[in-house]
């Protein structure tokens, strides 16, 4: 085990401002605020960087559990590098890859919990054995002790959770909260698009089919992570996550992708007018289906979308 939550208290900060992203194909120009602490274990050879954007470093207290969590990992020659302060995730995780010195990439939340001590070695032996995978995810699932309203959300919210797959599948539930990259195909890719506040899982998804490289999610790998447990805690975040959904759509409608709610094929592309017709019968659907918290999130994010689509100022 090592103590990396008790380096983590005690390190110290630097500026990430002056960090070249050379690789980086939709560059946000823009000053980074953030700051980087990493570390890495004496005498070993790094296979593995480890990767957590966060705002303020705390998250409730999730980023402390989950790296010690991390310290726990079975598996031999990681480092992490934690990117504090960066409002936009997709810079956070360019500038710590532009550090980066392993051959793959895992990006976590700073609120994603790892329950497997086996979890970075399943991943990493499934992309030495299979080339033609470009993005590995794990299986998102409800904790034994999660509280009422958050088990509730993550059964009635598609893509919150699922039953874990027992196999290798290809599935657009890889999603940054775990996902294993090669360093390599995520700089030819051009990296994480910097531009765009919210749907960022789908673009880089889109970019690594784009190279005919497959994107799984593998069997044994679990995760959790979790919604807000508090009612106005989760109503807040999907209201702002419909803003930020909006300024995409009114930006930068070409990197606005379906996510579907399951594995298999799909749609990546539907038009506005076609998701604004479908949303009251999603509305309809949530009813009649007994989901009432599906039904306000919607109706959450819906109003978060409106304020910022007729907005003329623009997100950070």
């Amino acid at each position: 085990m090592q103590n990396i939550e008790d380096h983590f208290q005690s390190g110290q900060w630097f500026s990430a401002a002056k960090i070249e992203r050379s690789f980086v194909k939709h560059e946000n120009s823009e000053t980074s605020p953030g700051k980087i602490w990493s570390y890495s274990p004496d005498n070993t050879p790094i296979n593995l960087s480890v990767i957590i954007p966060t705002i303020d470093a705390n998250r409730n207290g999730y980023l402390s559990k989950l790296l010690l969590q991390i310290g726990c990992q079975k598996f031999q020659g990681f480092e992490v590098i934690v990117v504090r302060g960066d409002p936009r995730q997709g810079r956070a995780i360019n500038t710590a890859v532009a550090l980066a010195r392993g051959k793959y990439i895992l990006t976590l939340d700073d609120d994603t919990s790892l329950p497997d001590p086996m979890t970075f070695s399943k991943l990493v032996a499934v992309m030495e054995c299979h080339p033609d995978i470009g993005i590995a995810g794990g299986n998102n699932v409800i904790p034994a002790d999660a509280k009422l309203l958050v088990r509730r959300v993550m059964l009635e919210l598609p893509r919150r959770s699922w039953d874990p797959v027992k196999k290798i599948v290809n599935s657009d539930l890889a999603e940054h909260p775990c996902m294993l990259i090669r360093t390599e195909d995520f700089k030819l890719v051009g990296g994480e698009n910097e531009l765009i506040p919210r749907g960022l899982d789908p673009y880089l998804r889109q970019e690594f089919r784009k190279l005919r490289k497959r994107v799984v999610v593998v069997p044994g790998v679990i995760y959790h992570h979790l919604p807000p447990d508090n009612f106005n805690k989760l109503m807040r975040q999907f209201y702002r996550n419909g803003r930020q959904a909006a300024f995409t759509n009114r930006n930068h409608p070409q990197w606005v992708i379906e996510t579907p709610p399951g594995h298999g094929k799909f749609k990546n592309k539907q038009s506005l007018t076609y998701r604004l017709l479908r949303f009251p019968l999603r509305l309809l659907h949530a009813l009649i289906t007994g989901k009432p918290i599906l039904f306000l999130t919607e109706i959450f994010y819906a109003l978060g979308f409106l304020r910022e689509y007729v907005a003329s100022d623009k997100l950070s």
